[in-house]
């Protein structure tokens, strides 16, 4: 057992936590009234894990390790008004999942509060909500719904976190290169340089992942992560330089120079994949819970 105060603090809407797919089509079909109606007969029903669902579970898991204080929580965050939203409340008891904190904000946006609750990681379905809680300096993204091969449970009890490394954990400077001059000019900027990358939206978030992880050893850590980048050599040795003049530990760094990243997410049985460009997102969906992170130049 390990001791330890302060929180990593993720926050969650309950589209991205449960699967609300048929209530959002009432929504979308038949209007506000419909839906709150239907919610409301409902509220005793208990929802089915939504995307991110396996992944809150591992998270909250976390906190078995530790004996004075939890070290992780979950925060619900929603759309919805607190009487519709009390199927999600049911649900989550029934689920027996320790989320206590919630905001639920009537139509609007919940991303006011991502600030307020201290969050470093805020996942929801709505791309508009997460660009708003980027803009507010917070790691977001938007988790998309696999219509096949839903909710497929990793076969670790580890929680594996998988990173594309250019406008998510780094910013899209370089990025920004290669989309205007090419991929010499790239590689020569990234070997010519003698500055690490400046830091991208997910680099908080990484840190307090590192935070945890430093309180274990590291075969018996509960946290892995990985950096999965389109990058090779040379123009990895300034991604590697970074991360030193960070102090921040990525366990495992795939250098696929173009490669497509599934196969490899689906042998480091990635818990979630975050990446800034929806066609690896869509790639990577068969087989991994990802989320996409409307961040930079591919973006704009």
């Amino acid at each position: 057992m390990v001791n330890r105060k302060s929180k990593l603090i993720i926050g969650i809407s309950s589209r991205a936590l449960f699967d609300l797919d048929k209530s959002h089509e009432i929504y979308k079909n038949e209007g506000l009234k419909s839906y709150q109606s239907y919610q409301v007969e409902n509220e005793n029903k208990t929802l089915k894990p939504g995307e991110a669902f396996y992944l809150v579970k591992k998270i909250l898991k976390i906190n078995e390790l530790y004996n004075d204080a939890d070290r992780v929580e979950v925060i619900l965050l929603s759309r919805n008004t607190s009487d519709t939203g009390l199927r999600i409340r049911n649900s989550i008891e029934d689920h027996k999942l320790n989320i206590n904190r919630a905001a639920f904000c009537g139509g609007e946006s919940p991303h006011r509060y991502v600030k307020d609750f201290g969050v470093h990681l805020f996942l929801s379905s709505s791309i508009d909500d997460v660009k708003l809680a980027i803009k507010s300096n917070v790691a977001a993204a938007t988790i998309l719904s696999r219509k096949l091969t839903k909710n497929k449970k990793s076969s670790s009890d580890q929680l594996k976190i998988a990173f594309d490394g250019d406008a998510v954990i780094f910013s899209d400077e370089s990025e920004k290169i290669f989309q205007k001059d090419g991929l010499k000019a790239f590689i020569k900027n990234e070997v010519n340089s003698t500055t690490p990358l400046k830091e991208g939206p997910f680099k908080s978030f990484l840190v307090q992942l590192n935070n945890i992880q430093n309180d274990f050893e590291i075969n018996e850590c509960p946290i892995r992560t990985a950096l999965i980048t389109a990058r090779s050599a040379p123009s990895d040795r300034r991604v590697i330089k970074t991360l030193r003049e960070w102090g921040v530990r990525i366990d495992e760094s795939l250098f696929l120079g173009g490669l497509s990243k599934n196969k490899f997410l689906e042998s480091f049985d990635a818990d979630i994949f975050f990446d800034d460009q929806k066609k690896h997102i869509m790639s990577a969906l068969k087989n991994t819970t990802s989320g996409h992170v409307p961040y930079g130049i591919k973006n704009n």
